[in-house]
């Protein structure tokens, strides 16, 4: 399963406008994404709400992972890229 760890850039971290737009690109893949905080279980990272009640904070990492699909390495990069800058801005 591939997977990518991630320190969450946003200044306040994954709250309702980061998060909200994580979630959307992560829906526009078609892919089942996965998150996960350090020491919490994976949730579905296609819920804008069980990303938010991760309650990540900037500077904390996180962990996505995605079944093996065929683009799913891209697709976690792009992710990865995403969460590594500012969506407050």
């Amino acid at each position: 399963m591939p997977q990518r760890t991630v320190a969450i850039a946003s200044q306040l971290g994954l709250h309702a406008r980061p998060a909200s737009l994580f979630v959307q690109a992560v829906n526009g893949t078609g892919l089942p994404v996965k998150i996960a905080r350090e020491g919490q279980d994976p949730v579905d990272a296609r819920s804008v709400l069980a990303v938010m009640a991760l309650g990540v904070k900037h500077g904390e990492t996180v962990t996505l992972s995605c079944e093996e699909q065929e683009n799913a390495d891209k697709v976690l990069d792009e992710l990865v890229e995403m969460l590594s800058r500012e969506l407050d801005a």
